[in-house]
């Protein structure tokens, strides 16, 4: 019996009870309605609900005995073992062992399906992340972006949503100019620009631009040499970084370019919009958007008095082609360094008409720190100032550099501990949890070898309380990613997957899915083996949502 054929059962025994008190408590009541969750303690059953205290005052009635009368009801209900009242009203829900063991055979026959659904299907997410100016290699900060966003973006497709991964590509303004002056500096054997880029990153990009060039680049003007010295580096930088973020497995739908707004009109399409709903006006000689109307703490210029766009005005163009795309949800997600933007970006959204919060949404993510036998690296071989995606992946692979900057939620600092990624121990928390994966599929070599199959399954033969555990936590996984998706915290799923990789190893080492010995296959052997295998299920499919590799054999 999974939650839905529960919430299905306690909806049908509450209407005719709240009904009989009060004629039309029950009217638009569903099973929505009536919560449902996993007792911490598993000695108070397998479900609990507090539904009782949730309808006492609208049907007018005692919260414990309301919980006494759903308990009697539901103790009729086929798959449940018993009902217990605790508390001011609670209702422990136990099933028996088949209505619980059943789960294993349902996990099995969906497949990579399990966890799936279409409740986001009317969802068409803009999902930006990561968004690195290319003017040097992804930064720690962006890296944990692009390993939470791709993550995001798996579980939110899981949900039904329609999501499109974009990536704004910043090739317009002044960091894009830094950016020429020091390859030109580096071609020329010159310092970096005191306001330039270092590393050995900008010496590699300038041979590159040297060698593509068609012509004597040197024997160019200055000006026309900065451009093709940018023109061609800030290409040749997006491919490396393109081929890292790749490399990390993580691509993009779209790669949108800054410069585009600015070209194709976007910015004064956007003034007009907004002008048209009457929240533009004119001062001291610029055009303003009148912000304050809308939350922001001062009213934002958008084009100077000199005719030029202000930094707002390529946000007020970006957002509404999002918008103009089809986008009905648009997800951005920014560096703790942009915390100040929030505010204004709601701002702009409100102007536009949209609702902060649904049409925007920003997350913001912290800082991140690489430790090293128990100190903070700092310098990247390649880059000079910092580390780098590459750096990190170099280390200790691609999927542990993911999973680590995953696993923790975005709104704290992260320190990330070199050492402990590298071990193969239970210490390495993506180790423990793809060994489980592997363990399961040695467990089904093993049970081949011996003639055990999944050609019989008796659920009410799951009767260990390690496997009362195991299917209990089984049971959550749906409901894990979808809360994960909504709250948008994928971290949520890498700690679910270590609560089951746990309970999955207490299971192995109590309950046998080969014979002992000379032993026969008997019928609990064929059924453990499908709760072996639907266990191997979650684990990839969870695994698959944070992009990390499952493995068959470590």
């Amino acid at each position: 019996m999974n939650p839905e054929a529960l919430s299905a059962a306690l909806l049908a025994v509450i209407a005719p009870l709240a009904e009989a008190r009060r004629p039309g408590a029950a009217e638009g009541l569903t099973a929505a309605d009536l919560p449902l969750e996993r007792p911490k303690n598993r000695d108070h059953g397998d479900w609990s609900s507090n539904a009782a205290l949730k309808l006492a005052k609208t049907v007018g009635a005692n919260p414990r005995e309301l919980a006494a009368e759903i308990a009697e009801g539901l103790t009729a209900v086929d798959g449940i073992a018993s009902v217990e009242v605790a508390g001011p009203g609670f209702i422990n829900v136990r099933l028996d062992a088949a209505a619980a063991g059943a789960l294993a055979k349902t996990i099995v026959d969906a497949g990579a399906a399990f966890g799936t659904n279409t409740t986001r299907s009317d969802e068409i997410i803009n999902l930006e992340f990561v968004s690195a100016n290319p003017t040097g290699p992804i930064h720690l900060g962006g890296t944990r972006w692009a390993a939470v966003g791709d993550s995001l973006a798996r579980m939110l497709t899981a949900q039904g949503a329609h999501v499109t991964k974009e990536y704004y590509f910043n090739d317009h303004g002044a960091q894009i100019d830094r950016f020429a002056r020091s390859l030109v500096a580096a071609h020329e054997e010159r310092p970096t620009p005191e306001d330039g880029y270092g590393g050995a990153y900008i010496g590699d990009i300038a041979r590159r631009v040297a060698l593509a060039y068609e012509g004597d680049i040197d024997a160019l003007e200055p000006d026309a040499k900065q451009e093709a010295f940018r023109a061609l580096g800030v290409g040749f930088m997006f491919e490396e970084i393109k081929k890292s973020l790749h490399d990390f497995g993580v691509d993009f739908d779209v790669y949108f370019h800054e410069n585009d707004l600015h070209e194709s009109g976007a910015v004064e399409r956007a003034v007009a919009r907004l002008t048209e709903l009457g929240h533009m006006f004119e001062a001291d000689g610029a055009t303003w958007l009148r912000s304050t109307t809308f939350g922001d703490d001062r009213d934002r210029v958008v084009i100077r008095s000199n005719g030029t766009p202000a930094y707002i005005s390529g946000d007020l163009a970006y957002y509404l082609d999002k918008r103009e795309r089809g986008f009905n949800r648009c997800i951005i997600m920014l560096g703790a360094d942009h915390h100040g933007y929030v505010q204004r970006l709601m701002a702009m959204c409100a102007a536009f008409g949209d609702e902060p919060g649904v049409n925007l949404q920003i997350l913001i993510g912290q800082m991140v720190n690489l430790v090293k036998d128990g100190q903070p690296m700092r310098m990247s071989k390649r880059a000079g100032t910092v580390v780098t995606l590459e750096d990190l992946v170099e280390v200790v692979g691609k999927d542990a550099a993911r999973y680590a900057l995953v696993r923790s939620s975005t709104d704290s600092n992260l320190d990330v501990d070199l050492d402990v990624l590298q071990k193969r121990t239970n210490d390495n928390p993506v180790f423990y949890v793809q060994y489980a994966h592997a363990r399961t599929h040695n467990v089904g070599r093993n049970a081949a070898a011996s003639g055990v199959d999944r050609s019989e399954f008796a659920p009410e033969l799951l009767s260990h309380e390690t496997e009362s555990a195991l299917l209990g936590v089984l049971q959550e996984f749906p409901r894990i990613v979808s809360f994960a998706a909504e709250v948008r915290e994928p971290h949520r799923v890498a700690r679910y997957l270590e609560e089951l990789a746990g309970i999955y190893h207490r299971w192995y080492d109590n309950c046998r899915v080969i014979p002992l010995g000379d032993g026969p296959v008997e019928s609990v052997h064929r059924t453990r083996l499908w709760l072996n295998d639907a266990t191997g299920q979650v684990l990839r499919n969870g695994l698959g949502l944070l992009g990390v590799d499952a493995p068959e054999r470590m």
